[in-house]
């Protein structure tokens, strides 16, 4: 359905000072600065796939998106994305795939979502019988009938995303585009959205979704791009990014008093910080992590965990 070769996306930025000289002075000097936000990526997606798009801030999942659905024009490389070079064809391109934006709304705040998916149905051309038919099966399964003639303003995030699903959805398009469709949602909004994703791909859509969750990873997508610094730095399924991982943890442990572990299978690297802070290396596939605090036999102030990331730097 994608194939991607060799996409790069360069930006130009200017720097300048925040002194009122320094302002004055960018008028006439501005130093130039090139940001590689892609550095020539490559990869395929079939049609019915759930792909999972990840990777720190600033990696160039959105400039990936944002390229893939035609809002950005690369700097080199090459797509085709169902027959249609995403940019050169965007007017007949987009009338075949959704998007869903978790920080971007669609609807129009002061009217009833049921009012913008007419507007959807006659810039879609969406004949009547077809509009009914999706309606309702979409409002259905995301029990959505009620919430979606209430004006938009007056629904919660959980609410409006799940109308944000069916605006982009109702002209029944084969490819959609999901950029952290649940931020900031519960848990119990979560899984209806997380059903209803699923319940489309089994019908053959194909997905590809941005998030920082790994609990919509883990019930989502079947196979996973990370992206860092602009390029892949993996592409598999699930299992074998966890393997790709490893099992070794670091944490940093502190206390009110003086802490005292002692170095047993599966704890190596202890690296005393002080008398009341510890840095340990933990093998989680010999000891779980809970044993581990049982064994300081003290009451912790504060834990941070760090994982050991593919990426060049540690998450906190």
């Amino acid at each position: 359905m994608i194939s991607v070769e060799k996409l790069t996306k360069q930006y130009t930025t200017y720097q300048r000072g925040h002194r009122f000289w320094e302002t004055l002075k960018s008028i006439f000097i501005r130093k130039k600065i090139n940001v590689d936000a892609l550095k020539g990526i490559s990869f395929t997606i079939k049609e019915g796939e759930l792909l999972g798009l990840i990777g720190p801030n600033g990696a160039g999942k959105s400039t990936t998106i944002k390229i893939l659905t035609g809002i950005l024009y690369p700097t080199g490389g090459s797509v085709q994305s169902m027959g249609y070079v995403p940019w050169k064809d965007r007017q007949k391109y987009v009338k075949h795939i959704g998007v869903v934006f978790g920080q971007k709304s669609q609807l129009i705040w002061d009217i009833p979502p049921i009012d913008s998916f007419y507007m959807n149905k006659a810039i879609y051309d969406i004949d009547h019988a077809s509009y009914e038919s999706r309606l309702k099966k979409m409002g259905d399964i995301l029990n959505a009938h009620e919430i979606m003639r209430k004006p938009t303003r007056q629904l919660s995030l959980g609410e409006r995303m799940r109308c944000e699903f069916i605006m982009a959805m109702l002209h029944n398009p084969p490819l959609v585009f999901l950029d952290e469709p649940t931020i900031g949602l519960d848990v119990i909004a979560k899984e209806t959205i997380r059903n209803f994703i699923m319940e489309m791909n089994k019908q053959g859509v194909t997905f590809i979704l941005t998030t920082h969750d790994m609990d919509d990873l883990e019930h989502l997508a079947k196979r996973v791009i990370v992206i860092n610094h602009g390029e892949i730095v993996f592409e598999g399924n699930m299992e074998s990014l966890k393997t790709h991982l490893g099992t070794k943890k670091v944490l940093r442990l502190a206390t009110h008093e003086n802490l005292n572990i002692q170095e047993i299978e599966g704890i190596s690297d202890i690296n005393r910080l002080s008398d009341f802070e510890i840095q340990l290396e933990l093998d989680t596939k010999i000891i779980s992590i809970d044993p581990t605090f049982r064994t300081a036999k003290t009451c912790f102030f504060y834990l941070i965990l760090v994982d050991f990331l593919i990426f060049d730097r540690k998450y906190d």
